[in-house]
């Protein structure tokens, strides 16, 4: 993700959403981050390429610190999920993490979002905990997700699942 991409990206995080999307400085705070040779950030996009142009049809988002990672964000737009985005995305997300050298990876999801629990337990994510009233402002609980070891983590690389004209972009 570059910063040329916020603003796309922002229209899909508030579709996606509405009631706790990011702003554009956080995603601003998080890509002065990625780059560098401090970098402890890794936020990709997936765009898909048509006649009409290009258009992002998902985002993802990793922060590295000390050995820990934790994924930041994955969204993929309504029209393309189950097509196996999200794994290619969470997939390339700890591939880094490995190269950032953690040894174990966080996350938060909705306690609601049955779809993206059972993506990260294939992934080998465990539960250990809940945030209660994490997102905000709908007082939703966050139900807290631990690999504990990216390195071993199994998925199809990207270019293997059925996602048809759809590239990552770090």
């Amino acid at each position: 993700m570059r910063w040329w991409d916020i603003e796309p990206v922002l229209e899909l995080e508030k579709e996606l959403f509405p009631d706790d999307a990011w702003s554009r400085g956080m995603f601003w705070s998080e890509l002065a981050h990625a780059r560098g040779t401090g970098a402890s950030r890794r936020y990709v996009t997936a765009v898909e390429s048509s006649a009409e142009g290009e258009r992002i049809v998902g985002y993802a988002g990793l922060a590295a610190v000390g050995g820990l990672g934790d994924v930041q964000t994955i969204a993929v737009a309504r029209d393309h999920q189950g097509t196996g985005l999200g794994s290619a995305l969470l997939t390339d997300l700890l591939r880094h993490a490995t190269a950032f050298e953690c040894t174990e990876v966080l996350l938060e999801v909705r306690v609601d979002n049955a779809r993206a629990q059972k993506l990260y337990e294939r992934f080998g994510f465990e539960p250990i905990g809940f945030r209660r009233g994490y997102y905000q402002p709908g007082n939703v609980d966050a139900l807290v997700m631990r690999l504990t070891d990216p390195s071993t983590a199994t998925a199809a690389p990207f270019g293997e699942e059925s996602v048809q004209g759809t590239e990552t972009h770090g």
